[in-house]
């Protein structure tokens, strides 16, 4: 329709310039030659022709289209696109109650799980505490048996004394029969030290490097003793303190060892294990901050791989108990946990924790401390992957020194 509009105003529009034509001819020629002739005609089954003939016999044809192809390529266009939209809608509107249906389908779904998740988490923690229960027992145990097998000893010791004879050989076959032997009171003349307490009783009294030679460890190594912390005798095997060694390694350099003893240094997971499989030991640490604030944590019971036929197989599992001190305990939950590297992971995460906090621990699910850590000097914006005692200074901020030390569980505490 609208083609056709277009159609006969522009034959008006012809019949107009051409009247307009005749006028200006007429008015400003009278009397010369006859005004020109305008006529239409149909030039096709889809076209109008309009034809003026001027005074000098001379014809102007004007052909118009009444099918106006443009716009109605432009109509045709709009109308598939219209009907493709009203395609789509009436899909939509086929598919909107089946997507209502799924998503409150999967709305249910998530609620299960949410309470199913619920339930393991208690179920999870309950199992956590019922672990650290036990090995708290366990390491009393093992306690009471050193105590044990020491006061058979002793009464072997009197009754060979009465008898005139020497230490028979009954006693040693007991000191040997449990995985952590009683300890003994001091090294006897000319013996080889096996820790730090060892070169402490032998008259040593100062801080420094010493080589020791535990039971299990003939060859032996050397460590940094601590002589002066709580009456002295402690074997360092961790220190950090100004980020001089990359802490961020693999499983062979935390097996073996790596760092310098006087310095920045990790003694090694089989040197801890064969210290630690002698004799019943506690574990002190030392930590600061950078504005010069210093606090403690004590655990009266520890070890690596203490119950392992093979320690490095089953990732020298951690065992820790009895906590006390001022930095709060960041140790126990840990306990029972296998040694997680970058490059081998025995985490409960589904992420590798030591990948993740950018260092190398007991990793549970993922960690309450993180000793070796990247050094971030104090407050950090990343989360949790500095040198990290999360109950006394948070999981955002990088303490400036700690120190990890041991030393057998003394007959006098």
């Amino acid at each position: 329709m609208l083609c056709t509009v277009l159609l006969a105003l522009a034959v008006l529009l012809a019949v107009a310039v051409t009247g307009a034509v005749l006028f200006l001819n007429h008015t400003h020629t009278p009397g010369t030659a006859p005004p020109p002739v305008v006529s239409t005609g149909a030039a096709g089954a889809n076209s109008a022709l309009v034809t003026v003939e001027r005074a000098d016999s001379s014809r102007l044809s004007i052909l118009i289209d009444p099918r106006c192809p443009d716009l109605a390529d432009s109509f045709a266009r709009l109308e598939s696109a219209q009907a493709s939209e009203q395609e789509l809608l009436d899909t939509l509107a086929d598919q909107l109650p089946r997507l209502l249906t799924r998503a409150s389908e999967l709305q249910t779904e998530c609620m299960g799980l949410r309470k199913g998740h619920g339930t393991l988490g208690q179920g999870l923690s309950a199992l956590q505490s019922e672990q650290g229960r036990l090995i708290q027992l366990l390491s009393e145990s093992q306690g009471h048996m050193a105590h044990l097998v020491n006061s058979v000893g002793d009464v072997l010791d009197a009754l060979q004394r009465d008898r005139g004879l020497g230490r028979p050989r009954a006693k040693a076959d007991l000191q040997r029969a449990p995985a952590r032997g009683a300890r003994p009171r001091g090294c006897a003349t000319g013996s080889r030290p096996r820790d730090c307490l060892d070169v402490l009783l032998s008259g040593q009294q100062d801080d420094g490097i010493y080589s020791v030679f535990p039971t299990h460890y003939p060859a032996g190594f050397q460590v940094y003793c601590d002589m002066r912390t709580d009456g002295g005798g402690w074997t360092v095997f961790q220190r950090r303190e100004d980020g001089s060694v990359n802490f961020f390694r693999g499983w062979d350099a935390y097996r073996d060892g790596f760092g310098r003893l006087t310095g920045e240094h990790w003694l090694g997971l089989k040197r801890i294990h064969a210290l630690t499989t002698q004799t019943a030991y506690e574990l002190h640490v030392d930590l600061e901050d950078f504005d010069n604030g210093t606090a403690y944590a004590h655990y009266g019971s520890f070890g690596v791989g203490l119950f392992s036929v093979d320690p490095e197989e089953d990732g020298y599992p951690l065992t820790v108990a009895d906590y006390s001190g001022t930095a709060g305990d960041s140790l126990l939950k840990h306990s029972g946990m296998r040694f997680t590297t970058k490059d081998r992971d025995s985490d409960h995460s589904e992420n590798n924790c030591a990948a993740f906090y950018r260092g190398a621990w007991w990793y549970r699910n993922c960690h309450t401390s993180n000793l070796n850590g990247q050094y971030l000097r104090g407050a950090h914006t990343s989360y949790a992957d500095g040198v990290e005692w999360s109950s006394w200074t948070g999981w955002q901020y990088s303490l400036k020194f700690s120190e990890m030390k041991i030393r057998p569980v003394r007959e006098d505490r």
